[in-house]
């Protein structure tokens, strides 16, 4: 297979707080030829920066709390336990975003930060890619509610031992896709990251 696709027509569907497009087209197959002309809509210009914020001190993170519309009939209550993330638009840099969301979010600012991945969010449905980062902060003082009103944002700050935030990806609560990777990666990397960031 040559992996080949011929894209036969894009059209925007959809502009609102989200973009859709919607494609015409054909690709190949794993067992020889083209498939059918296929529909298929997509959402378009996204790319977001997400961050864990650790206190390598107090051995805890900074994680946030919000309303989310997708959890809405799917959980129980849609507040989602998140790591903090936003947007990047054109021009800025995702460890710039990254720290700007830190502030914005949780009012810490990040010392050392380290780059964790960069994957794709839903690839069936949208061009969504999330840039995931951990980043020293001092948890000693983190807690209230921030956000910015014109983008309606209310965001309450959760302050847990690493401990308790790593079991979070067994309870249920850590159940969207950046805070899962992020506490898998810190259960592997907790040690040696405390070790170069303490030194």
């Amino acid at each position: 297979m040559q992996y080949q696709y011929e894209l036969i027509e894009s059209d925007p569907v959809y502009r609102g707080f989200l973009k859709v497009n919607r494609y015409r087209l054909r690709h190949d197959l794993y067992l020889g030829g083209k498939s059918e002309e296929l529909i298929r809509e997509r959402l378009e210009q996204l790319r977001a920066v997400s961050v864990l914020l650790y206190d390598p001190n107090l051995d805890q993170v900074v994680l946030v709390e919000q309303f989310r519309i997708g959890a809405v009939g799917k959980e129980k209550i849609p507040w989602i336990l998140e790591t903090v993330g936003g947007f990047t638009p054109v021009g800025e840099s995702d460890e710039s975003v990254a720290r700007r969301e830190a502030l914005e979010e949780a009012n810490c600012e990040i010392g050392h930060i380290v780059h964790i991945c960069e994957f794709m969010v839903s690839p069936g449905i949208s061009v969504d890619r999330i840039s995931l980062y951990c980043g020293e902060v001092d948890a000693s003082n983190a807690a209230g509610v921030h956000g910015l009103d014109h983008e309606g944002e209310d965001i309450r700050v959760v302050v847990m031992d690493s401990e308790k935030a790593i079991a979070e990806l067994y309870t249920g609560r850590a159940n969207s896709t950046s805070i899962i990777i992020a506490l898998q990666w810190l259960a592997l990397n907790r040690e040696r990251i405390r070790k170069k960031w303490l030194t």
